[in-house]
This record gives C-alpha cells, structure tokens and sequence, in this order.
C-alpha cells in the first residue's frame, strides 16, 4: 500500500450542528464548506467519549476507553497503548504535532517525531475533581462560563493564531520531504465563549434565538441528568441576554476557527504537494450549548457528541456525503491506513475513505461512552442506523429516533413497540462490554486516583479550573 502524506485538522468541541455544510442557516464556514464540496462528510459522525481526555485517547489509540483505561479528564494519554503515530513510525513515516494534544506531558514517547508548542494537562495530571463520582460535586468555577463571552480576545485565541502561524511554517519548511503526518489541534470554538470582534461581528446583529427545551418545564426528566445538572451548574449563572452572547460568541469562534483552518489549507496548497496529501478534518466532542439547560459536553445528545468530519483527497469522491455511522476510532485507522499501514489488531475503527467509498450501511454500529466528571454512574451510546440508544448504569435507558426526531425532542424509549428495540441494543451493548464491570472499573480507579490526591475532601476543597490553560499560562482553582 502506498504511502501519503496526511493532515489531521482537529478542532476542539466543535458541534456537527454549527457549520453551514452541514445546515446550520447562520453559522459563516466558509473553508469547511469548501473542503467538503471537495471532499465528503461524514453526517454522522461521533466522539466515543464526549470530553476532552477520553476522546483524544480513543483518537490516538483507535481503541475504546474502557479497553484503554482513560476514564476521564485525570487519566491522560501517555503512551502505554500503542497510538496511530507508534504505527505509522515502524513504517518509516514521520509525524509532528502543532497545538492541543491534551496528553499528560510533552515528554512521554506518544508516537509523535516532534510535538511543537503542544497544550497538555495541567500538572500532568488533570482535573482530579472530575474524578469524584460516589456524590458528585457542584462544580462552582461553572460560572466563568456566563461570565467570560462576548466579544475580544483571550489566551486560547492568541494560542489559535500561533497554532495556525507555526502549523503553515510547518508545512512551507516540511512538506516536500514526504510521506508525513502533520496533525494540527485548533482550541476554538472550546470556552471561554470570547471570538475576537472580526468575527463576533458577523453575528452580532442576529436576533438569536434561546436554545431548544431551555425553558425549564421543556428539559428532559431523566434521573442521571438531574444528577448531572447538580454537578455541571453552568445554568444556574446565565441570563436569557447572556444566552444570546454566549451563542453569538460561539459561532464567531467557529467562524474564526474556520479562517484559521482556511489558513493552513491555503499554505498546503502554496507547498505544491496538496494533490498528494490527504485531508481530514473532524473535532473531540460538540457542546450543549444551552439545549435542554445544559452546557460543555459530557452527555450523549447530538449537540454534545455528534461532531463534523471531512476528508478529501484521492479515492474521494467530491460533494458526497455519507450517512454510515463513524467515530474518532475510525478516525485512528484511517490514518493509520492512508499512511501504508495495516491496521492493528483490536483496533475498533475502519477507514473513512473504504466507509465513505461503500453504500449506507444500515447496520454498522458506533460506540460511545462516559465515565466522568458528572456522571453518577457509566452512561453507553450506541448509534445503528435511524436510532440512538443510550444506557445509564442504575437508571432507565433513553432511545431515540433521529430519521423522525433528528432534535432529540421525544425519547420513545418508554413506548411498548420499542421493547423489543431496547432489548436487542441491550444485548448488542452487552457483546461489546459488560456496562457495570466496566463502570465498577472506572469507579475503582478514579478512587484510588482521588486518595492519592489526599481523598474526597481534599481534592473538592482544592475544586476544579476549568478549562486547561494555554502553554505559558497558570490554572486557576474555586
């Protein structure tokens, strides 16, 4: 199998639902269009953990998290499991990092060549708050979310532009001396909601709209989410003005992440080797956003963990799309095939391009999961054709219909025609894992990490800092 050079673009909690190629009637995403039109996209497309660490682990590793043991935003990725970058080395191919990685260090042998101006956990440890799961925490530094939006500029932007910056110097210096990897992880459109006034401008005018189910009579009454809003409070801080902000802000990020991706894909093509690399574009996890009072991710709504992927290049076909169900495991074994690699055994993803080259499989199933910070126990997804099954360990479970019900408006997991459903994705759950070992696991040893952090107490007195600073910059703890 031939050998190609790959960029790997990925955004941080960048929601499928907020670019215009995939419908949003006000999102400004002109470069991502334009990649898609020449490429395909992927319309359902899944993080298999809906939060940062999990998700870049299972992207790095192309395994699921409970194979991995990288539970939650204190367990990040260091190297033990081989990653697509261990692979494609024995290969002969090099690769480079430029920007967010989240992994525990710069220094741990995580299967890249060079890592420049990488963004790690804090401390190389992370956010053992997250890890506190037997009465969940409310976490106060929630409130930074409402208060930090509007217009200007922040630490993540800057870190964005010196991203994109050294990713093009990458390229113009690089690019030539193929076959290579080049991933490039962008921040934005992650919190805190500030888009520098360029872009917040183009949506500053816009009569926006409060989010779907916000009202509190219209959000969802499920047990595991009640748990889960006592945790994750951010609401309780917001306005129905700061609301608006808050979402104006967050398009202008992704508007201006889309500029900073239109950056990088105009310096590709300045180095004369665009036609010989292959693109692909996708994001961790989405956000909330508000909908159904709920902010960030960490829950398996569409808005939290369904996320845009792209890809374009040879062997694909310009302006389709594909409606076959993929995730970021899938995101891992192209990579690793599209670099001249087999790919490994117990790797649970197939290649994008062989998926989006096939007909619309009906049956093939994509797999998620969730143990951290605000989950009072395991919560599991599974995505197969027009349903979305959700399992929560102790609680009911939630089914939903997304060819009749594509906002997730009404779980029909209740309604005795769907009893035999519920049943036959229990037992397909149940072939890929055993949910409560799997959860006892997670829980075992998130407490052992807790301990060593001097225990319960300790570790909610100290709190949690949000989100993980840029490189330069310090956490800070409420």
């Amino acid at each position: 199998m031939s050998k190609k050079n790959i960029l790997v673009i990925m955004s941080d909690e960048h929601s499928n639902k907020l670019l215009s190629c995939y419908g949003h009637p006000l999102a400004k995403t002109p470069h991502l269009d334009a990649l898609a039109a020449r490429g395909c996209r992927f319309s359902s497309a899944y993080s298999n953990s809906p939060i940062c660490l999990p998700a870049r682990a299972a992207f790095a590793t192309g395994k699921h998290v409970h194979e991995t043991r990288y539970w939650d935003n204190a367990h990040p990725y260091e190297g033990a499991v081989d990653s697509w970058g261990h692979v494609i080395r024995r290969e002969g191919v090099r690769s480079a990092s430029v920007g967010k990685l989240h992994y525990r260090n710069e220094t741990d042998d995580v299967g890249f060549d060079e890592q420049i101006l990488p963004m790690h956990v804090v401390g190389g440890q992370g956010d053992v708050l997250g890890s506190v799961r037997d009465e969940l925490p409310r976490r106060m530094r929630c409130k930074s979310l409402a208060d930090n939006i509007g217009p200007g500029e922040s630490t993540y932007t800057e870190y964005d532009r010196n991203i994109t910056r050294l990713s093009c110097n990458w390229l113009q210096e690089n690019a030539t001396d193929g076959p290579w990897v080049l991933y490039v992880g962008l921040v934005a459109p992650h919190f805190p909601l500030i888009a520098p006034q360029q872009f917040y401008d183009l949506y500053a005018d816009l009569d926006i709209a409060l989010p779907k189910m916000y009202a509190d009579d219209d959000r969802p009454d499920h047990q595991w989410l009640q748990q889960w809003r006592n945790c994750w409070i951010h609401n309780e801080f917001f306005t129905e003005d700061k609301v608006k902000i808050a979402l104006k802000s967050y398009l202008g990020l992704c508007s201006f992440m889309d500029d900073n991706v239109g950056q990088i894909l105009q310096a590709l093509e300045a180095t004369g080797v665009a036609a010989d690399t292959q693109i692909i574009y996708t994001s961790d996890h989405g956000d909330n956003l508000g909908a159904r009072g709920l902010w960030g991710k960490s829950t398996f709504f569409e808005e939290a963990v369904a996320i845009p992927t792209i890809i374009a290049g040879e062997g694909v076909a310009p302006g389709t799309v594909c409606d076959t169900p993929v995730a970021l495991t899938d995101v891992a074994a192209t990579i690793v095939k599209e670099a001249g690699a087999d790919i490994p055994d117990g790797w649970a993803g197939e290649s994008l391009w062989d998926i989006a080259a096939a007909d619309y499989d009906p049956q093939r199933t994509v797999f998620g999961e969730y143990h951290a910070a605000g989950a009072i126990s395991g919560a599991f997804m599974l995505r197969k054709g027009r349903y979305k099954y959700i399992y929560y360990v102790g609680f009911e479970p939630q089914l939903f219909d997304l060819q009749v019900d594509p906002e997730e408006l009404t779980d029909v997991a209740g309604m005795a025609e769907h009893q035999p459903l519920l049943a036959e994705f229990e037992a397909e759950l149940r072939k890929i894992c055993d949910p409560e070992a799997v959860d006892r696991l997670a829980k075992s040893d998130q407490k052992k990490l807790v301990d060593a952090n001097g225990g319960r107490e300790e570790v909610v007195a100290k709190g949690g800092f949000g989100a993980t600073p840029a490189p330069g910059t310090q956490a800070e703890y409420s």
